[in-house]
């Protein structure tokens, strides 16, 4: 007679696995929710997480909140017989195309062109699970089985590529990737806006051919066919593509325009021709509300990788983030390697306290979650409701910058605000800390001419962030010593990182806390960055006592005075020549200098300081003396991957990127 068992233990139902916790990724999952047919595909370079760390997730999200049928085709097969493309049919409305939260090309290649061998956005890092120029491969494919279907490209790749630009990996000038893929329309910047308006007008029965006036989007108009009349928006016509090509004089002056237009409170719609095609770029929608940005960040995300991926790995990005939070987009720094103004927006849009406490205890529930938040941040860490006193300045204003080269007397810096959501993060019950890894802008609490609440503040702000937010190592960008340098750059002297160093240090002091370091992060071959520049940072962050680990090789990516110049050899702005440093050999010399300290290297930099003349330097440098203590400041593998800030680098995707939103680094 067999043994009696006894009755199984119930156990919680996981609903992980539910699929109505996610949006469909496959035929199944479709027919999970009795769906027949989807509004919406999206097509990502990106495996699929859901957290509003990662565009595609938000925008997928914010189709879900509108009302219609949306699915997600994460990192699709391009290279067989395309079925990924075609598992999920014909969507009503149209395909959505992202390359991912990063430009398919600084997420496969180095600054010297080799392949990477991580991608941090896919199941254990592993790379090759999206093509090169990600977007224009994705839509051509689109193009080629659904012919009739509207193709809508966003995210940073499309957005930085929306009109003419210098492609780095190829050495060429490229027209607009419009131009490139075949798309029908292209969302810029931050997409929230204008694709809620979009969705608005196809609810309506507009037909998607004759959405050409939408805020924030883009088009390549027929032959012969001409721009709709907008009475609210003044046109402004750019050198064509064709006198770019022949001409990048008329190249660089034209990115002038674009930058300025990309500034303004009130920009101009752009027009330039493409062969006998006329691109169309509408102006972007105001800065985002307090309760439009909110809105975005409270959809309901499950914060976690797709379930499809739990036998890959995890992911890396993913990891970097999961527990930290973005208090803010846009960045007014306008520093010239940096594509955040030109995609996120110059002025700063803002969380509202309460958002930002959602989703701390949002986080607390996460079940790998031991107590600390690893990021309170944004692009540049300070910058948290911060903007002009008086608005009317600001709607007159096209200064690229707020902060360079002196600190706008109309821009409140004021850090109260930022120190009282710290205080109530760290306050909170089961948080035992909360770090801040973004990097900081030390110019907006250093300068002079803040007003005496915003300068109490500043005080307060170095105490507190040493006493209760800081791990053991605190980020900053100085990026150069060198003022020529620094000049081309847009960033501060080096002086007041000199000035920021006193302050930390006193601050470590009183804190009773000695093992804090600064990381301070450095790029070489900078357009204006000659090898005697390499050597003045060599040798001012020696006698500082650092050994300079985090560093990078200057990228050119589109949409930055930086990479004009480098495709050029001028300033945008003055058409004065500019020295860049191209070739291998040259990137190579400048790069050595971060790693005098290394026995290889003391060689031939003493040869390529005896050839400048610098004898005196290379005794400094190479003959002994120097700080005593000397500290390495840190490896972070990340660092290489992308610049995500003017006032510093974070390792991981900013937490607000939806795909029609970017980046650099």
């Amino acid at each position: 007679m067999p043994t009696p068992t006894a009755p199984a233990k119930s156990t919680p139902r996981d609903t992980t696995w539910d699929p109505a916790r996610w949006l469909p990724t496959t035929r199944d999952e479709l027919e999970a929710r009795g769906w027949d047919y989807v509004d919406v595909i999206l097509i990502s370079g990106d495996a699929y997480v859901d957290h509003p760390a990662f565009g595609t997730a938000v925008v997928g999200r914010l189709i879900e909140r509108e009302g219609f049928r949306i699915a997600i085709v994460p990192q699709p097969n391009w290279r067989d017989d395309l079925r990924d493309f075609k598992k999920l049919g014909t969507p009503r409305l149209f395909f959505g195309v992202t390359a991912g939260c990063m430009d398919s090309m600084v997420n496969r290649y180095t600054a010297a062109k080799r392949l990477r061998s991580e991608d941090a956005y896919t199941p254990g890092g592993e790379h090759g699970f999206r093509p090169d120029y990600a977007v224009t491969g994705y839509t051509r494919i689109l193009k080629q089985l659904y012919p009739d279907v509207p193709v809508l490209i966003g995210g940073i790749e499309a957005s930085l590529r929306r009109v003419t630009h210098y492609d780095y990996w190829s050495d060429s000038t490229k027209p607009s990737i419009l131009a490139d893929s075949g798309a029908d329309m292209l969302v810029y910047g931050m997409g929230e806006q204008p694709l809620r308006e979009l969705l608005r007008l196809l609810k309506q029965g507009v037909p998607f051919s004759s959405l050409k006036t939408i805020a924030q989007t883009a088009v390549l108009l027929a032959p012969g066919a001409v721009p709709p009349k907008n009475q609210n928006w003044e046109d402004f016509a750019l050198h064509s593509h064709e006198e770019c090509l022949a001409d990048r004089t008329l190249y660089a002056t034209n990115f002038k325009q674009i930058e300025t237009e990309s500034n303004r409170v009130k920009a101009r719609r752009l027009l330039q021709l493409i062969g006998d095609r006329l691109l169309v770029v509408n102006p972007p929608f105001p800065t985002m509300t307090e309760q439009q940005i909110d809105a975005s960040f409270d959809l309901p995300y499950t914060r976690l990788p797709h379930p499809r991926y739990r036998k890959r790995g995890p992911i890396p990005a993913y990891e970097m983030i999961k527990h930290s939070i973005n208090m803010h987009r846009g960045c007014f720094g306008g520093c010239s390697f940096c594509t955040i103004s030109a995609h996120q927006g110059k002025f700063v849009a803002s969380r509202s306290k309460e958002s930002i406490l959602r989703e701390v205890e949002a986080i607390k529930l996460m079940p790998d979650f031991r107590g600390t938040i690893t990021d309170l941040g944004g692009p540049s860490a300070n910058m948290y409701r911060m903007k002009g006193k008086e608005q009317w300045i600001c709607d007159e204003c096209t200064r690229p910058s707020c902060i360079w080269p002196s600190v706008c007397r109309n821009l409140d810096t004021d850090h109260t605000a930022l120190l009282d959501i710290y205080k109530s993060v760290r306050e909170t019950p089961g948080v035992k800390h909360a770090f801040v890894t973004s990097g900081l802008r030390y110019d907006l609490f250093l300068h002079d001419h803040a007003s005496p609440q915003a300068k109490q503040s500043h005080e307060t702000f170095i105490d507190e962030l040493v006493a209760h937010h800081v791990s053991g190592r605190l980020k900053v960008a100085p990026e150069h010593t060198s003022d020529d340098v620094l000049k081309v750059m847009r960033k501060p002297s080096f002086g007041y990182f000199y000035k920021f160093k006193e302050k930390f240090d006193a601050a470590k002091e009183k804190q009773g806390k000695p093992q804090m370091q600064i990381v301070p992060y450095f790029i070489s071959s900078h357009p204006g960055s000659k090898p005697e520049d390499m050597a003045d940072v060599a040798l001012k962050t020696k006698e500082l006592g650092f050994k300079l680990e985090q560093v990078q090789d200057f990228t050119p990516t589109p949409m930055t005075v930086a990479t004009e110049i480098y495709a050029t050899g001028v300033h945008p702005y003055n058409q004065q020549p500019v020295n860049v440093a191209k070739t291998p050999e040259e990137k190579q010399e400048q790069r050595s200098f971060f790693f005098w300290y290394k026995p290889e290297m003391r060689g031939p930099l003493r040869s390529t300081l005896h050839r400048l003349g610098l004898d005196e330097i290379a005794g400094r440098l190479l003959g002994g003396g120097g700080a005593k203590a000397e500290m390495i400041a840190g490896s972070d593998p990340g660092f290489q991957r992308q610049q995500q800030g003017c006032g510093g680098r974070r390792p991981a995707p900013q937490p607000d990127k939806p795909w029609f939103g970017k980046k650099r680094r």
